[in-house]
C-alpha cells in the first residue's frame, strides 16, 4: 500500500493518544452535567442530567478500545473498531445537535409555542452548558477523527476497486 504502511506504527499512537485523550473530555462532561443546577426563586430549580449517559459510555469505550488496541488477546478484529466508532461517532454528533438545540432555546426561546428565554433566569445553568458544548465539540471531533482511522485500518486491507483505463476500453472496442 506505499507510504501509508510505514505509518501505521504511527497511526496506531495516534488513535490510542485520541482514545486516551476522549476519556477526560467525557468525564470533564459528565462532571458539569451532574453538578450544572440552578436554583431561582421565581421559577424554581433546573438541572440538566439528559447529557450524563453517552459520555459515560463513550469514556468507557475510549478506555476499552485504548487498552485493548495493545492487549491483542482483547480485540483482534478491526471491523469491530470501526463498527463501534462509526455508531459512537453518529450518536456524538446527533448529541451535539440536541446540546446545540436546547442551548439555542435556553437563550432565545421559542415565542410560537410560549417558551420563554431561561438563560434570563438561570445564568450560571446557560454558561456551564457553554462549557459543556465546548467539551462534547472536542469530543465529537476526536470520535470523527477515530471513526476515520478506524475505516482506514479496515479498508487498507482490500484492493481498491477496478477501474479500466481509458487506452483498455479503447483497444476493446476496435
Amino acid at each position: 500500500m506505499g507510504f501509508l504502511d510505514a505509518d501505521v506504527p504511527r497511526l496506531k499512537i495516534l488513535d490510542f493518544s485520541i482514545r486516551l485523550l476522549l476519556i477526560p473530555f467525557n468525564l470533564a462532561s459528565i462532571w458539569i452535567a451532574v453538578n450544572n443546577r440552578q436554583n431561582n426563586i421565581d421559577y424554581g430549580e433546573l438541572k440538566f442530567a439528559d447529557f450524563i449517559g453517552l459520555n459515560a459510555v463513550s469514556a468507557g469505550y475510549a478506555l476499552f478500545a485504548a487498552v485493548s488496541s495493545w492487549l491483542r488477546c482483547l480485540v483482534t478484529k478491526a471491523w469491530i473498531f470501526f463498527v463501534a466508532d462509526q455508531v459512537l461517532a453518529y450518536l456524538m454528533v446527533t448529541s451535539l445537535a440536541t446540546l446545540v438545540e436546547f442551548l439555542y432555546l435556553a437563550y432565545n426561546g421559542d415565542q410560537v409555542v410560549s417558551w420563554s428565554q431561561a438563560c434570563a433566569s438561570y445564568g450560571k445553568f446557560c454558561s456551564r452548558l457553554k462549557i459543556a458544548l465546548s467539551l462534547h465539540v472536542i469530543a465529537v471531533c476526536c470520535f470523527l477523527v477515530l471513526a476515520v482511522i478506524s475505516a482506514f485500518r479496515v479498508f487498507r486491507r482490500y484492493d481498491p476497486p477496478f477501474v479500466p483505463s481509458k487506452e483498455g476500453e479503447q483497444a476493446a472496442a476496435t
